[in-house]
C-alpha cells in the first residue's frame, strides 16, 4: 500500500475538485450554511438513511460553494481500505470537523462488523453538525461524538473503559498530533495490532509527528531519557497560520509538554501520497504498532 508519487495512484479527477482554499477557509459560517445546503437538497428523502449520498451532498457544496477542509475521496479511500483489511471493533478519530469522515469511515466501520466509531470534535458547533449528518446517514447507531479537546476526549474515553483502540484517524489541531499520540501511549490504548493513519503530514506538513512514528525504539528511548519539561507552547515547529488557527475561538494553544509517551512500542511506517479535495498533492502516514520491547 505504498507509492513514491501521487500520480502512481489514480491522476486526480480535476472535475471533482473542490473550491479554493482561502485565507480564512473555515468557522466563518460556512459549516452552519453546509447543513441548511443539505437539507435544502431536492432529494433530501432519497439522502436520508444513506451515507453515500449524504457524502455526495457535501462534497458538492464545497465544490459549487466554499471550500472544506475534509480528507475527501482520494485520502479517504485510503482509510477506507485500511477498515476493510483491519476490520476495527473500536476506531478513533481526532478532529470531526463538520462530519464528512465520520459519515465515510463511520459507515466503513458498520460494514466491516465494527462496534463503535468515536469522533472527537472541540468546536461544539462543529460537533452539532456532525451530529446532524451522522443522523441523516443512519449511523447514530455507530458514531458517537465526543465534544471537547482531543486530549480531555482520549482521557475520558480511557476513563470509561477503552483499554485498546484498533485503528485512530489523526485529522485535528496539527501541533497536537504528535502529545495526543504520546498520551495515548501512555494511556496503554496503543498496542500490538494499532493501525494509526495521519492526515495532511504533506500539506501543511508535521515533521515532529513523522520523526517520532519513523525513529526506532533504541532513538525514542534515548530522547526519552534525555527529555526535560519545555516552557514552550508546544508549537513552536508549526507556521503561525495552523498553530493559531484556532486563537480566535480558544486562545493561545499550550499543549502538555509534560507527556512523554512509550518510547517502547515498536512502529513500522510508511507515506501514502494522494490528494488533497482541491487537488493539491497531500499524504497519509500509515502506522502499525508491532508490539513492545523490554
Amino acid at each position: 500500500m505504498s507509492s513514491d508519487s501521487p500520480d502512481a495512484m489514480t491522476n486526480f479527477d480535476d472535475s471533482k475538485a473542490y473550491a479554493a482554499q482561502e485565507e480564512v477557509f473555515f468557522d466563518d459560517g460556512r459549516e452552519i450554511e453546509l447543513l441548511h445546503f443539505v437539507y435544502s437538497r431536492p432529494n433530501i428523502d432519497e439522502i436520508r438513511g444513506s451515507p453515500e449520498k449524504v457524502l455526495a451532498a457535501i462534497d458538492e457544496y464545497g465544490r459549487t460553494r466554499k471550500y472544506l477542509m475534509n480528507v475527501g475521496e482520494d485520502k479517504g479511500r485510503i482509510v477506507t481500505d485500511l477498515i476493510k483489511e483491519v476490520k476495527p471493533k473500536i476506531m478513533i478519530e481526532l478532529g470531526g470537523y463538520v462530519g464528512y469522515s465520520a459519515v465515510l469511515f463511520g459507515a466503513a466501520v458498520r460494514d466491516a462488523g465494527g462496534k463503535t466509531y468515536y469522533s472527537l470534535e472541540r468546536n461544539p458547533e462543529f460537533a452539532a453538525v456532525i451530529l446532524s449528518l451522522v443522523d441523516l446517514a443512519g449511523l447514530s447507531d455507530v458514531v458517537k461524538v465526543v465534544v471537547g479537546s482531543s486530549d480531555q476526549g482520549i482521557r475520558r474515553l480511557a476513563q470509561q473503559g477503552l483499554d485498546k483502540v484498533d485503528l485512530m484517524f489523526i485529522d485535528h489541531y496539527k501541533p497536537a498530533y504528535l502529545p495526543d499520540l504520546k498520551l495515548c501511549e501512555e494511556l496503554g490504548i496503543i498496542q500490538q495490532g494499532t493501525v494509526l493513519a495521519a492526515d495532511n503530514v504533506i500539506k501543511p506538513g508535521n515533521p515532529p509527528y513523522l520523526e517520532y512514528v519513523r525513529s526506532p525504539v533504541e532513538k525514542k528511548k534515548q530522547e526519552f531519557l534525555a527529555s526535560t519539561s519545555s516552557s514552550g507552547l508546544g508549537t513552536e515547529d508549526f507556521d503561525d497560520r495552523y498553530s493559531q488557527q484556532y486563537e480566535k475561538t480558544h486562545g493561545a494553544e499550550r499543549l502538555d509538554t509534560m507527556i512523554k509517551g512509550d518510547p517502547r512500542l515498536v512502529y513500522s511506517s510508511e507515506l501514502i501520497k494522494s490528494f488533497e479535495p482541491t487537488g493539491v498533492p497531500d499524504g497519509i502516514e500509515v502506522t502499525r504498532c508491532k508490539g513492545k520491547e523490554g
